[in-house]
């Protein structure tokens, strides 16, 4: 299996198992992309519902990319090239956006949650659990 880090570019990462150490540039997302986040109000924190907004935003855009791949079905017959790539990116970047600035009002580290999911992977890789469902394989 193969993940691509999304401060990477396009090239793919290393198998998972191994090495979990993520290419730099996720802290510096966050960074930048919170700084979007606090020109919204001068103190999100105290904003009420603050964070149940970046939950619903968090969601509201994973719809928005559902919505796309749902058209795709419907008017594309599921055919690949026909995808719009351009546009998917686009809304990847919103949840992307959002997963940095939920992150950053829960004092999480970018960094720390994805070196954990790929060692959770890796882990779930050796031990031949990829497939099926379950939080805890």
């Amino acid at each position: 299996m193969i993940i691509r880090w999304l401060g990477a570019g396009s090239s793919p990462a290393p198998a998972l198992q191994g090495s979990t150490r993520l290419p730099p540039g996720s802290q510096t997302y966050r960074k930048k992309a919170c700084r979007t986040a606090c020109l919204r109000t001068a103190a999100p924190r105290d904003k009420p519902n603050e964070l149940l907004h970046l939950v619903l935003g968090l969601v509201g855009e994973s719809g928005e990319i559902a919505e796309k791949f749902k058209k795709w079905v419907r008017d594309r017959n599921s055919d690949e090239t026909l995808i719009d790539r351009a546009d998917i990116a686009k809304e990847l970047g919103d949840v992307l956006w959002y997963v940095a600035a939920l992150a950053d009002y829960l004092d999480l580290s970018l960094d720390d949650i994805a070196a954990a999911n790929l060692a959770k992977l890796a882990s779930r890789e050796a031990r031949g659990l990829l497939g099926g469902s379950g939080d805890n394989r």
